[in-house]
């Protein structure tokens, strides 16, 4: 039973990130920072407002008087806003699908970020999907003319966000209303200015786009706790492979629905991806199936 009901929220995770480019598609007459300012301020509320619903403040109050743990929390709210406020630019400036790209290379950058940072080996799968990576982010950026940044920035940014996280241990609601109290007073700060000099977008708008904003703290937040509950429920390997559903339904909103360009040449840099992540997830698998025999070969002995 557990282990469906993790299934059912790591889905759920996955689909509410992959359905934001409508979100913030509709709220595209506010700008991609008075969206990010308002995502900061709100889901601080309602993160903090589930913690004191959920008994929890002792253990967030135990994280902040950690000097080590709030740093780190205070590099990773950095480049989680940085990240924000890129994707939302991105979706609302029309480039959803390479968006799209940055979340299918992540896993390849976090791994390469474990070699760097943590001097992890890589094994010849890794190295094969690396590789072929790279000739994909080749070959996309000689078909555009230019360097795919969005998706590489994306990819970087978000890669480096959930090193940080594996540098300190923390429940992923604690975590991020940490990161959002970090940012909350410049956030709070500059949208009172805004509001008071009447360039704020907040009850001046219509009434949707008022609800909208205010809703942002949700459409953030409820993500990251269904993960975190799935996380405590089903093993990594799924998670893992659960994960491309988000992007996927990126891609095919940027397609179908949004009528970004997507020819057969732009779809070959993507096959190059998509053939590296399936390297990388099925030597992964072949891995983790040897050891489970081996494991199970010296248990008979």
């Amino acid at each position: 039973m557990q282990y469906s009901t993790g299934i059912v929220a790591a889905v759920g995770a996955y689909v509410l990130w992959g359905i934001l480019p409508i979100f913030w598609k509709a709220l595209h007459a506010v700008s991609a920072q008075e969206i990010l300012l308002h995502r900061m301020v709100w889901s601080l509320f309602f993160t903090l407002g589930l913690i004191l619903l959920m008994g929890r403040l002792r253990s967030l109050v135990s994280i902040i008087r950690n000097r080590r743990s709030l740093l780190l929390f205070s590099l990773a709210a950095l480049l989680l806003s940085g990240n924000w406020l890129l994707y939302i630019w991105a979706v609302n400036a029309g480039y959803v699908i390479e968006a799209s790209l940055g979340y299918f290379i992540n896993p390849l950058v976090s791994v390469l970020l474990g070699v760097i940072f943590l001097t992890e080996r890589l094994r010849p799968g890794q190295i094969g999907a690396l590789v072929i990576a790279l000739f994909g982010v080749m070959y996309l950026t000689f078909y555009y003319g230019q360097f795919p940044w969005i998706a590489l920035t994306l990819a970087c940014s978000f890669g480096l966000y959930g090193f940080l996280h594996k540098k300190v241990s923390a429940p992923a609601i604690e975590g991020l209303c940490l990161e959002t109290m970090v940012l909350f007073v410049p956030a709070a700060a500059v949208l009172l200015a805004w509001e008071v000099d009447g360039r704020g977008a907040f009850g001046h708008g219509d009434l949707l786009q008022t609800l909208l904003l205010l809703g942002s703290g949700l459409i953030t937040s409820l993500p990251l706790l269904l993960f975190g509950f799935a996380a405590q429920r089903i093993s990594l390997t799924h998670l893992g492979l659960l994960q491309y559903i988000a992007p996927s339904i990126n891609l095919l909103l940027g397609i179908f629905l949004y009528h970004e360009p997507f020819p057969p040449e732009r779809m070959a840099g993507f096959a190059m991806i998509w053939s590296a992540l399936f390297i990388y997830m099925a030597e992964g698998t072949l891995l983790r199936r040897r050891r489970q025999r081996a494991l199970c070969s010296v248990g008979k002995g």
